[in-house]
């Protein structure tokens, strides 16, 4: 397509004007569209809608929102000083966040442009002469009512526009589930099959009216004390879900790392994603952000490393120990750690190097690193041992990554902390940042599985239904030793320790805490009881740019 200049994108509600710099996309209206073919204008409105969502996901956004606030993951200031950051970071994870946070505020403008560029695109594409618009448009409304469902999600409301001239109508609890719910119904019937996981589909569409479905108790009423779950909301997320179950066109990876691997673009168990293939520029930031700083991944490029980042709290490793117990949780569940690197000294050629994945415990081995440069065995392959902490004077003491991490200084020190690697490491990524390879799920078809056994339990306590789901995504996971085992019961508190266990990482803990009414349960360094902080304070900055429009933007209680 033919590019045209960078564009600043109008923010919803004039609230804010938000400055795109890292993307060269074509932006098309009536007015500039000329030279274009209606082909090539129609597929510039669409490109903007999708292009954003690499940044959104990004390890400081929206995983720090809904990671870093659970018991999932945990960030101290590192050595005393990194990831200070001002304390956000400690303020998340102990629910003390201010509505001056720049993290609140990154996610609050990546999501309102998201929902900016949508209606851009539905005002272009509903002029459209090309035969491709009408889907375009249905794809472009889908994701309006997608990006509204992260606004609730996180900060308790939507907004309702049609065009880009009108001041946003802002819908709160029943209203907001009942606007995104109509239209991603509306879109459905237009919606295609085969153009996902990066584009929203039919099966994308139903994954996330089953998701909305699952949490409306909780958008309807945040603040409740009890969530009450309707059976007709049940109904449907059961009904959903065997829409796409049924569809035979997805399957669950019976590689579990595959699902997050650099090639999991064609994985059939993804079935909405963020196209992340490195030739589109997304982000290693899901690979790079948990690990050691002198984990160093990549022969070819010795400048791609970890930053030290979260680790899992306690009670999260915790809630593997007490299921396996006298099993270490590596060789009963398949989905805690893949082993890549010996642990002992030894020469790999440069084809045959991978880092270990999952949940990353003990000393830690890597590339032997000295002087700029990685060591070699005589034969030429590289070398391969326990890796040492370099940020420290030497001798440098080793990279042992301990159970405890908190924030006392021993608990905040650089190793401190169990790490998770369950991206794979991108083999483009020069930095150990940029060039992402795995695309990053928002939708796949294990938690739909999930979603579905919840709904069965929470309906009619359906435990032979539910247990049938679960126990379909525990045994599927055959490629690696241990294989998945099959539980003989499950109920809700063993549901959600279910999702902790598919699910970690993956953006979804705060949400589920809220749903099954744990968030204010207390784990290590958070104690807070207050039900104000399950969604996030609306930025200052926001409220400060509708100051014109007086009682238009107000606030949530606690903030």
């Amino acid at each position: 397509m033919k590019k045209i200049k960078k564009v600043s994108l109008l923010v919803f509600g004039m609230l804010a004007l938000y400055s795109c710099t890292n993307l060269n996309e074509v932006v098309l209206d009536e007015y500039n569209a000329a030279g274009l073919t209606d082909k090539q204008a129609a597929e510039g409105a669409i490109v903007p809608v999708y292009a954003f969502l690499p940044n959104l996901y990004r390890h400081t956004i929206h995983f720090a929102l809904n990671e870093i606030s659970t018991d999932e993951a945990i960030l101290p200031y590192r050595g005393g000083t990194d990831w200070g950051d001002n304390g956000i970071y400690l303020s998340l994870h102990r629910h003390e966040t201010m509505s001056t946070d720049p993290n609140v505020r990154d996610e609050w403008v990546h999501i309102l442009t998201g929902i900016s560029r949508s209606v851009t695109a539905i005002n272009a594409l509903q002029i459209s002469k090309d035969p491709a618009a009408k889907l375009y448009l249905a794809e472009a409304r889908g994701m309006r009512a997608f990006y509204n469902m992260l606004m609730l999600d996180a900060f308790g409301l939507a907004f309702s526009k049609e065009d880009l001239g009108d001041v946003s109508t802002i819908l709160r609890g029943d209203k907001a589930v009942e606007y995104i719910k109509s239209e991603l119904l509306a879109v459905e019937p237009v919606l295609e099959t085969g153009v996902g996981p990066g584009r929203l589909t039919k099966a994308g569409a139903w994954g996330i009216l089953a998701r909305l479905h699952l949490n409306a108790a909780a958008y309807r009423d945040i603040y409740a004390a009890q969530y009450t779950f309707k059976p007709e909301d049940m109904d449907k997320v059961i009904e959903y879900s065997d829409k796409i179950i049924n569809s035979g066109q997805y399957s669950l990876s019976p590689d579990y790392w595959a699902i997050f691997g650099n090639a999991n673009h064609d994985n059939k168990e993804l079935v909405f994603a963020i196209d992340q293939r490195a030739e589109l520029n997304g982000h290693n930031r899901m690979s790079y952000f948990s690990l050691a700083n002198d984990q160093r991944p990549l022969p070819a490029y010795p400048g791609a490393n970890g930053t030290d980042g979260p680790g899992i709290t306690s009670d999260f490793y915790q809630s593997w120990v007490s299921t396996y117990g006298s099993v270490d949780p590596a060789n009963g569940d398949p989905r805690f750690y893949k082993q890549n690197i010996k642990t002992t000294d030894e020469c790999v050629a440069e084809a045959n190097y991978n880092i270990d994945r999952g949940i990353l415990r003990g000393q830690q081995y890597g590339l032997q690193f000295a002087g700029g440069a990685f060591l070699k065995c005589p034969d030429g392959k590289y070398k391969v041992g326990k890796i040492y902490n370099t940020r420290k004077a030497a001798p440098f003491p080793p990279v042992i990554h301990t159970e405890k991490i908190d924030f006392t200084p021993a608990g905040s020190d650089y190793s401190t902390g169990f790490r998770v690697e369950k991206y794979e490491f991108s083999k483009k990524s020069q930095s150990g940042r940029n060039f992402g390879e795995a695309d990053i799920s928002i939708v796949r078809l294990a938690d739909i599985h999930l979603m579905r056994a919840e709904a069965k339990l929470r309906k009619s306590n359906d435990v032979a239904g539910a247990l049938a789901d679960v126990n379909k995504v525990r045994t599927s996971r055959t490629a690696n030793m241990p294989a998945g085992a099959a539980l003989s019961t499950i109920n809700l508190d063993l549901l959600l320790r279910e999702r902790g266990f598919e699910l970690y990482w993956e953006m979804h803990r705060r949400t589920d805490l809220i749903r099954f009414n744990k968030y204010e349960s207390g784990w290590t360094e958070m104690s807070s009881k207050d039900k104000n902080k399950r969604i996030f304070p609306i930025p200052q900055t926001a409220i400060d740019g509708a100051s014109n429009l007086p009682g238009y933007l107000k606030q949530n209680p606690g903030y």
